[in-house]
């Protein structure tokens, strides 16, 4: 990458979003930090060279992986090259002279109703979706109505100058893992980092273990396997892996040459440093 060039990052959903919070935690120093309207416009504007790198959200502490940003990952020409995992921390936000007790109605989005049950399940309010927290946010905001509140961040509340009425209202303390894509590999790497990469196996039994074997024999440590559908290929799965290690570590390279002779298709997806959690 040209550190000269100006440094632009993309990412989904509007100001205040959890992920405009991520790209700023994994880009600093970007120029411009541009909202998009969709997983896919993200990763087209990147994979385009309409931004320097794009962000999305991959796996969550409470649901797991990301299945969207996994689907659009294995379709498209770029590569992992940052990662950074984050706290998710919702609030109730209203306008300026809202009370909680005196709400009829909160907006936000599903995962967000779902990581707040405690809440909800005493609260006499209607639950309003939305497709993002942070538009949740900007619709309370819009209505100008004191009865409509919204769970969300509290850089949400501040981007549509509402005001946080209870903070750190989830039921349990959520991180979610985001990853920075760009249309190039890392190719120098160092202590910590990781390399992610999707492969699929003959359909015949032991054809998952004997892919793993070369792992195991290496010596390199599995962080993640996740299983996902082949579009147009009924009840025949991919199986997208991160592992410990650079690509051209002297353990996971020969694990990736034997792992290529074990299964039909093997893509990489990049090697990046591994992130502590903030």
């Amino acid at each position: 990458m040209d550190t000269g060039a100006q440094l632009t990052v993309g990412y989904p959903g509007p100001r205040g979003s959890h992920t405009g919070v991520a790209a700023t935690a994994l880009v600093p120093d970007a120029s411009e930090s541009i909202s998009l309207p969709s997983f896919t416009a993200v990763i087209d504007a990147a994979a385009s060279a309409e931004v320097t790198l794009g962000v999305l959200p991959i796996e969550s502490s409470l649901v797991g992986p990301i299945a969207e940003t996994h689907d659009l990952l294995f379709r498209a020409p770029l590569s992992i090259v940052r990662e950074v995992t984050l706290p998710i921390r919702h609030s109730i936000v209203g306008l300026s002279g809202a009370t909680v007790d005196r709400a009829t109605s909160v907006r936000s989005h599903p995962a967000a109703f779902d990581q707040c049950r405690r809440l909800l399940g005493n609260w006499h309010v209607s639950c309003v979706p939305a497709a993002t927290t942070a538009d949740a946010a900007r619709l309370v905001a819009e209505s100008g109505d004191p009865a409509q509140v919204a769970i969300a961040s509290a850089e949400a509340a501040a981007a549509y100058s509402l005001e946080v009425l209870v903070d750190d209202v989830g039921d349990t303390t959520a991180f979610t893992r985001f990853v920075a894509l760009a249309p190039y590999t890392q190719v120098a790497g160092g202590v910590g980092w990781r390399t992610a990469l999707s492969f699929v196996t003959d359909h015949r039994p032991g054809a998952l273990f004997r892919a793993l074997g070369p792992l195991s024999r290496n010596g390199v440590n599995l962080v993640q396997l996740v299983s996902r559908p082949l579009p147009n290929s009924p009840w025949r799965y991919r199986f997208d892996v991160v592992l410990d290690g650079h690509v051209f570590d002297p353990s996971v390279r020969p694990a990736l040459l034997e792992l290529a002779g074990l299964t039909r298709e093997l893509r990489l997806f990049g090697s990046y440093a591994a992130e502590r959690t903030r």
